[in-house]
């Protein structure tokens, strides 16, 4: 895993996301080698901007060996997965592509559904047209998706599932490319999720929100997300999603943990639209090319022509965030671990204890 990226020319869209953030981190330490160039692709200049400041003004004497030179190794460029003249323009000279950029908020996907279209599906189809239309020498493609895109019941699911269709059918109209898949569950605190949420919750003194009680989701920190990618780069076959076996949680316990002690109230307010009481990692329609990686599981391609053949056993059976429920003491460890419960006045996570 040391040299996963070293000398590697990186792309990344959707580069000044809450993942894209921790993976540029992570690539910039060295931790899998230290690349030739790392691009941070995305549509938004302002953060582009403060992002890019952040690391022009490091004062750490430990990080100098590192930033000494990020005029060089660290670039931004402004552009949209959604344009496909601005990636063409883009990825010249890039070995590896981590697709990152995405529409996630699954009630937003449902009441904007051409907006996650235009992002997930025509995104990454833009991807997979401008290395094949001007036969760009990219080595791997990696489409990073969630748990919602096994058997989806919303259109971000919906969307992300066909994002992993198209990628991995990459793999026959550019067989010079390895194009594979990263699906991973929720990620603890990112952008939008639920417990910056009951932070702004409890600072208003409650109550905290509830979909429902019995509802249970996958829990990683950012940095392992950044890990599954990493694994995957380093081992997945052409056309395999890598998935990380991970915990999953009562979110009602995650609630818990984070009020602690405090008179705040919880209340159910019912399930939000698209929204799915239980998560799936792998289908049971899955588990059947779903094989045991150590501590991931890779799912092979149904495509015959870029399928191999496994000398193991596949898992044979789905794997869901029911299926194996952390209690409510390993819940607030957990949290405690990323320093995640409550302080007064908190409103929002510093990511970089995530990574």
């Amino acid at each position: 895993m040391q040299n996963v990226f070293k000398d590697k020319s990186i792309f990344i869209t959707g580069g000044t996301g809450s993942l894209g953030k921790t993976l540029t981190r992570q690539l910039l330490s060295g931790t899998y080698g230290l690349p030739r160039k790392i691009i941070v692709f995305s549509r938004d200049e302002a953060k582009q901007h403060f992002m890019r400041v952040a690391y022009s003004t490091v004062k750490n004497p430990t990080d100098e060996i590192i930033y000494d030179n990020f005029r060089r190794l660290l670039t931004f460029r402004i552009g949209d997965v959604r344009n496909y003249a601005s990636l063409c323009g883009a990825l010249h000279d890039v070995d590896i592509i981590i697709n990152a950029a995405a529409l996630k908020q699954v009630p937003s996907c449902e009441y904007f559904v051409n907006e996650a279209c235009q992002t997930n599906i025509t995104g990454a189809a833009n991807i997979v047209r401008a290395i094949e239309e001007n036969r760009l020498p990219v080595e791997t493609v990696v489409g990073v998706t969630t748990d919602k895109a096994c058997l989806p019941v919303n259109a971000m699911g919906m969307t992300k599932a066909l994002q992993e269709r198209m990628f991995i059918a990459g793999n026959i109209s550019c067989p010079d490319t390895r194009f594979i898949c990263a699906r991973y569950g929720n990620v603890l605190a990112s952008r939008g999720s639920v417990i910056p949420l009951f932070y702004e919750q409890i600072a208003s003194g409650g109550p905290v929100t509830i979909t429902t009680t019995d509802m249970t989701r996958f829990l990683l920190p950012l940095s392992y997300a950044v890990t599954t990618i990493a694994t995957a780069v380093k081992n997945a076959y052409p056309g395999e999603t890598y998935i990380p076996k991970i915990p999953a949680a009562l979110i009602t316990d995650v609630a818990k943990a984070i009020i602690g002690d405090r008179a705040i109230d919880m209340k159910v307010i019912g399930i939000r639209p698209g929204e799915k009481i239980h998560e799936l990692m792998i289908s049971y329609e899955e588990g059947v090319r779903a094989y045991d990686r150590g501590d991931f599981y890779a799912i092979a391609p149904m495509l015959p022509e870029i399928q191999r053949k496994e000398e193991t056993a596949p898992r044979g059976k789905s794997y869901g965030s029911n299926d194996s429920v952390m209690t409510y003491a390993e819940t607030e460890e957990l949290l405690r671990k990323y320093n995640l419960l409550y302080s007064e006045g908190r409103t929002e996570v510093d990511e970089e204890l995530l990574a």
